[in-house]
């Protein structure tokens, strides 16, 4: 379970919000709402412990993220708002450096293989210079396959850039991803409609 008790966040001389707790249970979703720079992306980079909260704490299965980061990163597939890709990289490469860096080894058939379900087959060795930046989303998306043992996704805006066919297999993965019981934290903008399953909305005001 992920928690976060108490959490106050502030940005330069701007408290974007303060008291915020929470808690999200295996296959449940949190899907956080809002205006721009109400403080979604800094939320998810509180919960991933990239941001030190000025008050309040995150808890992943009763332990401070914090103090157990090697096992709370164990856990954890992590997209931010860009796709972060290196532009002189192939897809494959960046591919392959974005699972390693999270220590998760794959081969290159495997690679290659998710690269193609996310429409980038014949691309793979194409320096990410060359690709739109629908297609660099792609890139960063197809870690959603090969990172499903993760239980935790905290994702930040993975719809941004995507025509209808990618937003929908994002979803399926999604889906999938709750289905087996692990959770997931995201940014959206767009409405996504995610059926029967345990999504709960947070909003904030900005």
């Amino acid at each position: 379970m992920l928690e976060a008790v108490n959490l106050e966040c502030v940005r330069g001389q701007r408290r974007l919000f303060h008291g915020l707790s929470f808690d999200l249970a295996d296959g449940h979703m949190l899907w956080v709402l809002g205006p721009n720079g109400s403080g979604k992306t800094s939320l998810l980079r509180l919960l991933c412990g990239l941001l030190r909260p000025e008050a309040g704490t995150v808890r992943w299965n009763g332990e401070q993220v914090r103090s157990s980061r090697d096992s709370f990163y164990a856990s954890l597939l992590y997209l931010g708002h860009a796709p972060a890709v290196k532009d002189d990289l192939s897809a494959r490469e960046n591919l392959s450096f974005g699972l390693g860096q999270s220590g998760v080894a794959v081969s290159r058939q495997e690679v290659d293989a998710a690269l193609s379900e996310f429409g980038l087959a014949d691309r793979e060795e194409l320096p990410c210079r060359a690709l739109s930046q629908g297609q660099k989303r792609r890139v960063a998306l197809a870690r959603l396959t090969l990172g499903a043992d993760r239980p935790l996704w905290i994702l930040d805006e993975p719809f941004t850039a995507l025509d209808a066919q990618a937003i929908g297999l994002v979803q399926s993965h999604l889906v999938q991803h709750l289905t087996r019981g692990g959770s997931v934290v995201l940014t959206s903008h767009q409405e996504v409609d995610f059926g029967a399953l345990p999504v709960k909305r947070l909003r904030l005001a900005g």
